[in-house]
């Protein structure tokens, strides 16, 4: 019995009235969140990073050859306000990071560019992340985290599908 269910049986007994199963869910997630924000910033932070100069450098680098897009093109993967992805570009330009390159056919519009620096700081933290996020998960067997996966993937369209 951990916590949650110690939690959700208080809950029973004092409102037998009451499904709390969404309440253990939720807990649960609420919880599992915590734990694996912490195993990730750790590592993010063994690079000089945190998640969110991270998530920047990752987006540049999984958008493929030349690791660059518009600032448009950055929050549109991203999902950020304009103010937070200005903010987070300008502490990484500021770190050598990436760069803002004009644009050569509209010279009113920049791309967010990888520096050299920071095309290897995120291909080793990728790597990291990667590991971090393989033991952050070890408590599930392959099967069991297919099957997770699938569960969550259905779950999280109930929010995002019209």
């Amino acid at each position: 019995m951990d916590d949650v269910d110690k939690i959700t049986a208080q809950w029973n007994r004092e409102r037998p009235d009451l499904d709390v199963i969404p309440m253990g869910l939720i807990g649960r997630f609420t919880r599992i969140s915590h734990h694996l924000s912490q195993g990730m910033e750790k590592t993010f932070a063994e690079h000089g990073l945190n998640y969110a100069s991270f998530d920047v450098l990752a987006t540049l680098r999984r958008s493929g050859a030349p690791y660059r897009l518009s600032p448009n093109g950055l929050l549109a993967a991203m999902m950020v306000t304009s103010g937070t992805m200005t903010n987070r570009i300008d502490q990484l330009v500021k770190a050598g990071l990436v760069e803002r390159i004009h644009n050569p056919e509209d010279r009113r519009s920049v791309f967010i560019s990888l520096t050299d620096k920071g095309f290897g700081i995120v291909d080793g933290t990728v790597t990291a992340h990667v590991a971090t996020q393989k033991k952050l998960v070890s408590g599930l067997s392959k099967e069991e985290a297919l099957k997770l996966n699938d569960l969550l993937a259905k779950f999280m369209r109930s929010f995002e599908e019209d």
